[in-house]
């Protein structure tokens, strides 16, 4: 039987119960104890944790649904966010272009790890911490950045001041992202999609 087009872009049940359970992941992620930095502007949460965790492991895709779904999640009114926030309003806070950034950089993530070779990718925790670091600087610092500028207001230099003080906690939890990320894949090998031709 020959598997079309159509058919490798549709997600199977296994892909719905992944993306389900790494959505779960963020938002306990995200519930437990913030550490509030920046005059309590924006807390410091494992949320990034469990994001980028999400596209390392499960790819561009999935990792970007997993993070659209917790966040769909928590805009009907779950209480997913930090501190048991919910509801449409935690978008118009400080905190919405990290909120924002969430998505775009597990897609980024897993899109990059998704292209390194297989055997590394199981094998090299410096390449999914690069990875992780990366996605999160372009996609989340940036948006929280402009976020703040936007919601808080403030001028960017003062927005960039508060940022600062997320990236020491960025790296930790990049590392440790990168050490389960290849402790999975060693586990389960084709867990990322085929790479495709």
């Amino acid at each position: 039987m020959t598997t079309t087009a159509a058919d490798s872009r549709r997600l199977s049940s296994t892909d719905l119960a992944l993306i389900a359970a790494f959505a779960a992941l963020i938002a306990a992620c995200a519930l437990l104890p913030a550490i509030h930095v920046g005059a309590g502007i924006v807390p410091i949460t494992l949320q990034t944790f469990g994001v980028l965790l999400s596209g390392a492991v499960m790819g561009a895709k999935r990792g970007f649904l997993a993070v659209v779904l917790y966040l769909a999640v928590g805009a009907a009114g779950l209480p997913v966010f930090s501190g048991g926030a919910a509801g449409l309003g935690v978008f118009a806070g400080p905190t919405m272009g990290y909120l924002l950034g969430f998505p775009l950089a597990a897609a980024l993530c897993g899109f990059i790890v998704e292209r390194l070779p297989r055997e590394r990718v199981a094998a090299s925790v410096p390449l999914i911490f690069v990875a992780g670091l990366l996605s999160s600087a372009v996609c989340i610092h940036t948006l929280g950045i402009l976020g703040m500028t936007w919601r808080v207001p403030m001028d960017l230099a003062a927005a960039a001041k508060v940022d600062l003080a997320f990236w020491p906690g960025d790296v930790i939890k990049n590392l440790a992202m990168a050490s389960v990320a290849t402790a999975v894949h060693r586990a389960f090998p084709d867990l990322l999609p085929a790479r495709r031709k």
